[in-house]
């Protein structure tokens, strides 16, 4: 049988069309697709600016940086995420401040949020992680950003096109940041996008990702008169986007609610055959909310199994299908183990969560036949290896 990836992007001939389009027009850096992106995203989440950048990690730096944030800040975020969260934080010369996450829905606890607020009063921003697509508490965290009037940068990257109380992420914190990784709930193969509703943030922003000038160098090279002269106002980064990464996100981006709406299906699918087996199935805080199930994630009842987690993902590979761990949490690495002295007792529930959560595959791309051969093969796997009552 044919090995089922973890994850595959779902691409269309009108991706292929828009790319070779752009190849044709001859302008393949940030241009017109950009622009176009970007103000189709920006109507899509209904945010007042959409800017496009080459990366996440890149978002979420420029966003720090245009909320001020710098040497001796520090930013509260979760150790359940991947590294670049964090070490966007010491781009900065800022340090994280590190909590753990809720037991159930493993985004950040905002008991925590609220401890790390009073015992570090230098703190800037909180960056909350909206783990798998389903979003954190921003009710509560905008709450505690007013209370302890500190800032809201949101780490989005899996919450295409997710909702927090009716509300789309993109439209509550601060500044948003969203990643069009090739695994990603859409792909621009390698992208982002940051929103924000704040004229100032925008402009810093759209200055800061492409080397500190001030002047739009799209309309700096489309302006039939001479406008060869710019400013450096400040040292600024290379993190804009593409024309042709932009194209591929054009049409991606119509394609998102389609996209979605199959993860759930697949979802929903995998949680009523998973009801009696040995493992807990992904909780959804609010079912009213649109959930973009980027990943779906159970945790295997190990008291219950004769077989650890790492065993359970070899087994399954040996199958015939690719898993994953999301995440390795942050202190279980050396760099931030020995940076911060972290220890796995500092952050129970995010332990706990690790030693037993997999990450199925759940992408659009998937058919009815590759789910159903998931199922039946975690279902023949943990019934083997289920203990004797």
């Amino acid at each position: 049988m044919s090995f089922i990836p973890f994850a595959l992007p779902l691409t269309g001939e009108e991706e292929i069309a828009e790319v070779a389009d752009t190849i044709r027009s001859g302008w393949l850096t940030t241009g017109p697709k950009t622009k176009r992106f970007e103000a189709d995203f920006a109507e899509f989440v209904g945010a007042k600016h959409a800017l496009a950048v080459n990366s996440a990690t890149a978002g979420l730096h420029l966003g720090l940086e245009a909320l001020g944030v710098g040497k001796g800040d520090k930013v509260i975020t979760t150790v359940h995420t991947f590294t670049a969260t964090a070490e966007v934080i010491r781009y900065l010369g800022a340090d994280p401040v590190f909590v753990d996450i809720e037991g159930d829905s493993f985004n950040i606890d905002c008991d925590a949020i609220e401890a790390a607020l009073i015992a570090h009063p230098e703190v800037k921003v909180i960056m909350p992680v909206h783990y798998a697509g389903q979003a954190a508490n921003m009710t509560r965290i905008v709450e505690l950003a007013k209370q302890y009037n500190v800032k809201i940068l949101e780490d989005a990257a899996h919450a295409v096109p997710s909702t927090h109380n009716g509300k789309t992420i993109g439209t509550i914190g601060d500044i948003t940041v969203y990643s069009f990784y090739a695994n990603k709930t859409m792909t621009t193969g390698e992208g982002g996008m940051v929103v924000t509703a704040n004229d100032e943030y925008a402009k810093r922003i759209s200055c800061m990702r492409l080397h500190g000038i001030s002047k739009d160098v799209f309309d700096r090279f489309t302006s039939t008169k001479p406008s060869w002269h710019y400013e450096v106002v400040a040292p600024g980064f290379k993190y804009n986007m593409t024309d042709i990464a932009a194209a591929m996100g054009i049409h991606q981006l119509k394609k998102a609610c389609f996209f979605q709406q199959r993860r759930q299906l697949i979802a929903e699918k995998y949680t009523a055959a998973f009801a009696e087996l040995p493992l807990i199935t992904p909780l959804v805080v609010n079912s009213d909310d649109v959930h973009s199930w980027h990943l779906y994630v159970i945790q295997l009842k190990l008291e219950e199994l004769s077989i650890g987690r790492d065993r359970f993902i070899e087994i399954m590979a040996e199958k015939g299908i690719g898993t994953s761990v999301h995440y390795i949490p942050l202190h279980f690495h050396p760099y931030w183990q020995q940076e911060y002295d972290l220890k796995a007792g500092d952050f129970p529930k995010s332990t706990y969560a690790f030693e037993r959560i997999v990450s199925l595959p759940n992408y659009p791309k998937m058919t009815d036949a590759e789910v159903d051969r998931v199922i039946a093969t975690v279902n023949e796997i943990l019934l083997e290896y289920k203990k004797n009552d």
